[in-house]
């Protein structure tokens, strides 16, 4: 690989943290190129190094694509939603959270009848209808595959665990900053300022107490300040003079 391409250790660092090289406890016999080792728990592990060339395959592949609205991201695992809608608003491309409707590609009488150039799956399994269909009207597909992902019809397999939320959100994050490097339209040389936290799943029970713990600081916040402005007006005030008594000393 050149070494532009070439990754760098706070990104393979992330990609650890992020646990994108821990496969489950099956292994496809297609898989097996991409898995390092078995642990002693039965857990695969996945050649992180092979994660990272094929991501960088992917994004050369993408780039490639003329208008990137002929690119659509699909994710109907919830834990993929939201970094497929994130990777869609930054890269410019299309995208499908959630429910996939049987005949997107096939069947032009439905009002969402598309026709893509390409896809990005977050996983072959649970987006099996998505991929099947591609193969029907011969349309390339990568896919984020983990060690017991099915690799048929799927062109280009990243291999990764595709069931954290961490991990299936850095490497939409990953993806997307290769591409617009490859674009120019970040410099590759400096960090870019998408923060990664945005493409991760977001569980609304969190989101709720997160809003009310927000709105309960705020509150306080404000009657902190009413109490301060309230004490400083008091002291700012004149003293008023003292009520006349009506005696008056005899001179």
């Amino acid at each position: 690989m050149a070494n532009v391409l070439a990754p760098k250790e706070e990104d393979i660092q992330k990609m650890l943290s992020a646990q994108v090289h821990i496969g489950t406890r099956n292994a496809d016999s297609m898989m097996e190129d991409y898995i390092w080792r078995r642990r002693q728990d039965g857990i695969h592990i996945i050649n992180i190094g092979k994660t990272w060339e094929k991501l960088m395959l992917a994004a050369r592949v993408l780039t490639a694509i003329e208008n990137p609205q002929d690119i659509i991201a699909i994710s109907a695992r919830p834990y993929g939603q939201r970094a497929v809608l994130k990777f869609a608003q930054y890269t410019g491309a299309a995208s499908i959270a959630g429910r996939f409707t049987p005949g997107t590609f096939t069947n032009q009488i439905t009002k969402q009848f598309r026709e893509p150039r390409i896809l990005v799956v977050t996983d072959p399994r649970t987006d099996s209808q998505a991929v099947k269909e591609a193969s029907y009207v011969n349309l390339p597909v990568i896919a984020l595959c983990d060690s017991d992902s099915p690799l048929a019809h799927v062109d280009v397999a990243i291999p990764a665990n595709n069931k954290g939320k961490f991990s299936i959100g850095l490497l939409y994050w990953l993806l997307a900053r290769e591409i617009l490097r490859m674009r120019g339209t970040v410099a590759r040389h400096a960090p870019w300022d998408v923060p990664v936290d945005l493409f991760f799943y977001r569980d609304p029970d969190e989101l709720e107490k997160a809003d009310e713990a927000q709105a309960g600081f705020q509150a306080e916040a404000a009657e902190g300040h009413w109490a301060t402005a309230g004490a400083g007006a008091e002291a700012a005030a004149p003293k008023a003079d003292a009520p006349a008594t009506g005696f008056e000393a005899a001179p």
